[in-house]
């Protein structure tokens, strides 16, 4: 395929240089001139959409997501599909699908999972929303891409699905910390308690794959001074997000919420631009809990 792609930062960059090693013709573009190896360089965002196949965006958030759009829509070549990989707002990710639908393009949104690891092997989860024609074009960039496609629905259900997982991952981080920080105060070993709930009931991602705890269960950003696999500001935009969707679509959500709170005053105090399980030594500071 031909395919335009625009925004090359973190994300962006290794998603395209998959594409590009899978023997696709790329063109890209972003803001901050960044360049990527076999990467064709653009002048603008429409130029790099303008008659390609696929057009992948990879975005900071919902409004720069429609900006984007007012100029890439117009450029789009009939039929191609345009997937955005960005995490924003479920308004604006169905917004930017109609934009599309209605220039006769075929509009996914397909937010990911899986970091910037995933993203340079090729290992990235996608959730996607979107008609089964568009999904099914963009799967084979998908299967390069990542590991794994979920279709969720119609446009914005990738975003959806995104903003409640990690809703989930939000609040889940946060019992597991107070669950350390409780069994500190308890006198109870962390690897003990690690050996006990991970094979419990208090079983979960946070504690299993991503225990929070140094030394204790699998190789994670705990154990580099929390230096950020996913970074708390990440985590905090998702919280919110969610809640905005919360709130546009009356659901309650208090332990959303609250967590969203907690990451709040975190990614405040915190000066180091830390990973989200950080909370766990910020919970062992009284003065700032």
């Amino acid at each position: 395929m031909k395919i335009g792609f625009i925004g090359l930062g973190n994300m962006g960059a290794p998603m395209a240089a998959n594409l590009v090693a899978a023997g696709h013709e790329v063109t890209g573009f972003d803001v901050a001139g960044v360049t990527v190896e076999g990467v064709a360089q653009a002048g603008s965002a429409a130029e790099a959409a303008s008659g390609c196949d696929a057009v992948i965006t990879m975005l900071p958030n919902g409004q720069i997501l429609r900006d984007v759009y007012a100029q890439i829509v117009p450029a789009g070549q009939a039929g191609a599909v345009f997937i955005d990989c960005s995490t924003v707002d479920v308004d604006s990710a169905r917004e930017a699908a109609i934009t599309a639908e209605d220039a006769g393009l075929l509009p996914v949104d397909a937010p990911v999972s899986g970091g910037v690891g995933g993203a340079a092997a090729g290992t990235l989860t996608f959730m996607v929303g979107g008609s089964d024609k568009a999904f099914a074009k963009a799967q084979p960039l998908f299967e390069i891409m990542g590991q794994k496609a979920v279709h969720c629905g119609p446009p914005g259900n990738g975003q959806a699905a995104k903003i409640c997982n990690n809703m989930i991952l939000g609040i889940t981080m946060i019992g597991t910390c107070e669950a350390f920080a409780l069994a500190d105060k308890l006198g109870l070993d962390r690897q003990a308690m690690f050996d006990v709930v991970s094979t419990s009931s208090g079983y979960s991602w946070s504690m299993n794959a991503y225990c929070p705890a140094p030394g204790v269960g699998p190789q994670s950003p705990a154990d580099n001074d929390y230096k950020p696999g996913f970074a708390a500001a990440l985590m905090l935009k998702d919280l919110r997000l969610s809640q905005q969707a919360a709130e546009s679509a009356g659901a309650i959500t208090q332990m959303g919420g609250r967590a969203t709170e907690i990451y709040e005053r975190f990614v405040e105090m915190d000066e180091e631009g830390r990973d989200f399980s950080a909370i766990l030594p910020w919970l062992s500071d009284p003065a700032k809990v």
